[in-house]
C-alpha cells in the first residue's frame, strides 16, 4: 500500500524484453531509500516488485512488468531516460499524508486540456467505466500522485485536478502534455461502494433477495 506522496523522481536506465514481459531498470538517483529484493515500489502509480539490485550501483533496481500491467498502464510506453515517480510502500507507522493507494492501476486517462493561467488546472478523460468512481472533492491517484478532484463533468466524461507548485516541483506532472496518457487509480473506498451498489441493483433487477 502507498499514500500517493511521491518521494523521488527516478529515470529509466534500461528496458529489456523478457519472457515474462518487460524488465525495467530504474535509477532512483539521489533518493536514499534502499529496498531489498521482493520489496514493493510504486513506479508512476504501478506497484512493482524489486527483482534485482545492481551490486555496483545500489540505487539501480530492476522490475518485471507482466503483460497485464503493460496492457492496463503506461509502463509499456517507457523508454530509456523516461522520468518516473517513485514511492516505497508504507508501514503501520507511516504518516498517511495522501490517501490509500494500492498501486493497482485501473486504467489510463488522457490529458484533454492544461490551463497554466494563474494556476495549473488539468482536464483528463478516463475510461468511461471509471467515471462512476470519480467524485468531486474525492481522491484519485494519477501517475502515482495523490490528488483531489476539483470538478467533474459527467456529460463530457472528464474531470479536473488543480496542481500546486510543490506537486509540480516534486513529481513528473509538470511534464504532462495534451493527449498524453497517465495512469489512474480511483479511490478504493469509492470503488468498493460503487461496486457494491451495482451488485445489489443487479440482484434486485433479477428478483433476488438481499
Amino acid at each position: 500500500m502507498f499514500t500517493g506522496l511521491v518521494q523521488s523522481v527516478g529515470r529509466v536506465a534500461r528496458v529489456e524484453t523478457v519472457d515474462a514481459g518487460r524488465r525495467l531498470t530504474i535509477d532512483a538517483g539521489p533518493w536514499q531509500h534502499r529496498p531489498s529484493v521482493g520489496d514493493s515500489i510504486s513506479v508512476s502509480g504501478c506497484c512493482l516488485t524489486v527483482s534485482t539490485i545492481d551490486p555496483n550501483a545500489p540505487q539501480r533496481w530492476s522490475f518485471v512488468a507482466i503483460p497485464e500491467s503493460l496492457q492496463k498502464t503506461t509502463l509499456g510506453n517507457l523508454s530509456e531516460d523516461s522520468p518516473v515517480n517513485l514511492e516505497h510502500a508504507v508501514s503501520a507507522s507511516t504518516l498517511l499524508g495522501g490517501h490509500i493507494v494500492q498501486g493497482h492501476v485501473d486504467g489510463v486517462a488522457t490529458v484533454q486540456h492544461i490551463n497554466t493561467d494563474g494556476q495549473w488546472r488539468v482536464t483528463l478523460r478516463p475510461e468511461p467505466s471509471l467515471m462512476s468512481s470519480i467524485i468531486s472533492k474525492g481522491s484519485v491517484a494519477l501517475d502515482g500522485v495523490s490528488l483531489t478532484i476539483a470538478s467533474v463533468d459527467f456529460a463530457a466524461g472528464t474531470f479536473d485536478v488543480a496542481l500546486i507548485p510543490e506537486t509540480l516541483r516534486m513529481t513528473t506532472l509538470s511534464r504532462w502534455v495534451v493527449s498524453g496518457r497517465v495512469n489512474i487509480e480511483a479511490d478504493i473506498v469509492t470503488k468498493t461502494i460503487v461496486q457494491t451498489v451495482h451488485s445489489v441493483m443487479a440482484q434486485m433487477r433479477q428478483g433476488g433477495s438481499l
